[in-house]
């Protein structure tokens, strides 16, 4: 379907013009993200801006992450710049059947001459895994929900100054002699201990300003599995325009109450985002006082800092030297051709240890999988 001609000279104010129609794409349904309202305007830079073609079909490949997604743009774009409202669209096709994998023959013994085949499906979860959450459907977003609770959040380790005995180790002269004068005297065998091993606490500080709305969901259940799985080492907090402590409503065993209680508990939902002068008040109120003492931080964020970018690289090298290590997630590192070009990432980046994306399941596993990577440590 091609859209009309636009009647009317050009717009005075032709960002706000586009960007008014992204946001009736996303009351329309169409995941019109910040960053594909960010390509679509970068694409108008190299076309006519005036030449209605080149806005619908720039917008149509970068605004539009699906089939679904075509037939809500054509009506959206021909009712925003010429007020005409195109017929229902046709009943949609039905769906695709998943493709069928066929495995190598198996040969049944006493058959010499084949095998049986055994047809195996692509699993729908498997699929998901590796989906950008600001992308699915209702029905899939609800299974990813229901597959981040039961991701392996096992505590990290770290070494304990108390000992216990163990069979290798440094020489336990106390139960040594004890066991000898049990023995009469008689020398029988050296005893040995090793320091003990006690879970590291972890703290999570969750972006949800509006350029991480998309993501902002996902990863509080990640934040609430880690401090289920470990609610006396285990500390959450929000960030965008005010820091919140989240770790009382995150103990809540079931997510949605606890998804629930986290919204009622964040008065800055899809707001701006002072990361600077966020991260200081933590330091200042929670971390230097003890909680980041040794502990594993994750800053979950896309590093658009609002603030001062300078005050932000001064807590980050606060926050480096107090931590046993830093974890930047960033759901935009797995965009093809990511460059951390932003002035918050950039300072922050040279006190981080590890960046990783955390913009679906499969990342938000391996996230998990760095932060407990020193269990054995």
């Amino acid at each position: 379907m091609r859209p009309r001609e636009a009647t009317g000279g050009p717009p005075r104010d032709p960002v706000g013009t586009l960007v008014g129609f992204a946001r009736t794409l996303r009351a329309a349904g169409v995941s019109a993200t910040p960053d594909r309202v960010h390509a679509w305007l970068g694409a108008l830079g190299h076309l006519d801006v005036r030449n209605p073609r080149d806005v619908y079909h720039s917008g149509r490949l970068t605004l539009c992450s699906g089939p679904d997604d075509l037939v809500r743009y054509d009506r959206c774009f021909a009712a925003y710049f010429s007020g005409f409202t195109p017929p229902p669209p046709r009943p949609a096709p039905p769906p695709v059947r998943m493709p069928r994998l066929v495995s190598v023959p198996d040969v049944v013994e006493g058959d010499p001459s084949g095998g049986e085949h055994r047809p195996a499906a692509a699993s729908p979860a498997e699929v998901l895994r590796f989906r950008d959450v600001s992308r699915l459907r209702e029905a899939e977003r609800a299974e990813v929900r229901r597959l981040i609770t039961l991701l392996d959040t096992d505590p990290p380790q770290r070494r304990s100054r108390r000992l216990r005995p163990a069979p290798q180790g440094r020489l336990d002269p106390y139960r040594t002699i004890r066991e000898m004068l049990r023995r009469g005297g008689e020398p029988s065998r050296l005893l040995r201990r090793r320091p003990r091993r006690r879970p590291r606490r972890t703290v999570l500080i969750v972006d949800v300003s509006g350029s991480m709305a998309p993501y902002a969901d996902a990863l509080l259940r990640f934040a609430h599995a880690v401090v289920r799985a470990r609610p006396r080492h285990a500390e959450a907090f929000s960030t965008g325009t005010r820091l919140t402590r989240l770790t009382r409503e995150l103990r809540i065993r079931d997510a949605d109450g606890a998804m629930t209680a986290a919204a009622a508990a964040i008065p800055d939902w899809s707001g701006g985002t002072r990361l600077g002068e966020e991260l200081k008040e933590f330091l200042d109120m929670w971390g230097q006082r003890g909680m980041a003492r040794g502990a594993i931080v994750v800053i979950c964020s896309d590093g658009w800092e609002r603030g001062d970018a300078t005050l932000l690289g001064e807590q980050m090298r606060r926050l480096s030297r107090l931590a046993h290590s830093v974890v930047w997630a960033n759901p935009h590192k797995a965009q093809p051709g990511y460059r951390p070009l932003t002035a918050g990432m950039r300072a922050a980046l040279p006190y981080v240890d590890a960046f990783v994306a955390g913009h679906s399941l499969a990342a938000l596993e391996e996230l998990a999988r760095v932060i407990g990577g020193d269990r054995r440590a």
